[in-house]
């Protein structure tokens, strides 16, 4: 028998009180150890973690690959002051198709600039001012695109099949368009008349039939590039701002849609 007998000799109940006492202190130690495990995990919880409260590098540093503004002749946005680019615009280029597939083609000018156009259901088909389908486009085909422009890509608005050579209407003998060349700018030139008191960067971005009538014209005068945006200017007139091709940068458009110059 294992109980405790209070009437048993004194001797023999004290390795049951020492064993008692014992279990007593294991138990303390338990809580003990229990309430220190208990205090460590408090502190876990209420200190701030270290990466909760740091601010993160990538979050508050400007992104390394965020795209800078191109340069002259460079494929993408670029210039500065109100009529800067803040995403796509309403522009164009003129050439040669090349790969066709079910969602677009690709293009390449006469100054060597590689085009990609995205076409779309609301793109629209023309053979001259007649009508077609986009199985009229097929590749060595000349062709005439319009839209929205980003850097050299055009998403297709109208798609139009166009005989080759012709000219825009200029009151001047145009310059040829000089191809783009990496590490190679071209000297500072003009044709015909610059605007009085044009100014770089100033001017307001248009759209629609207007931005396409003075696209079409700039190319026609000077193919090779890309349009990536239509300015209009504080006279009225228009500046097609031009990229892909070394020279030139801005063509004039007068209010009656014949250009009047370049630089």
């Amino acid at each position: 028998m294992n109980d405790y007998d209070p009437t048993g000799p004194r001797e023999t109940r004290r390795p049951r009180v020492r064993r008692l006492l014992w279990n007593g202190r294991s138990g303390w130690i338990a809580a003990a150890a229990l309430g220190a495990v208990i205090g460590l995990s408090g502190c876990a919880a209420t200190t701030p973690s270290a990466t909760a409260t740091t601010p993160s590098a990538a979050a508050t540093s400007p992104s390394a690959t965020a795209p800078a503004a191109a340069g002259h002749g460079m494929p993408g946005s670029g210039g500065a002051g109100s009529n800067s680019r803040s995403g796509p615009a309403t522009g164009g280029s003129t050439g040669t198709v090349g790969n066709v597939s079910t969602s677009g083609f690709t293009l390449t000018t006469s100054a060597g600039q590689k085009v990609t156009i995205k076409e779309g259901s609301s793109t629209s088909y023309k053979n001259g001012t007649s009508s077609t389908s986009a199985s009229a486009i097929t590749a060595g085909k000349s062709v005439l695109v319009l839209g929205m422009t980003n850097g050299t890509t055009i998403t297709a608005t109208d798609v139009i099949v166009q005989s080759t050579g012709g000219g825009g209407s200029t009151t001047y003998s145009a310059s040829p368009a000089v191809p783009f060349k990496q590490g190679a700018p071209s000297a500072a030139k003009q044709d015909g008349q610059i605007p009085a008191n044009y100014t770089e960067g100033s001017g307001t971005i248009v759209s629609g039939t207007t931005a396409n009538k003075a696209t079409e014209v700039a190319l026609a005068a000077y193919p090779g590039g890309v349009v990536d945006r239509v300015v209009k200017l504080s006279n009225g007139e228009y500046e097609v701002h031009y990229i892909g091709v070394n020279w030139p940068h801005h063509i004039f458009v007068n209010t009656d849609f014949t250009v009047a110059g370049a630089n």
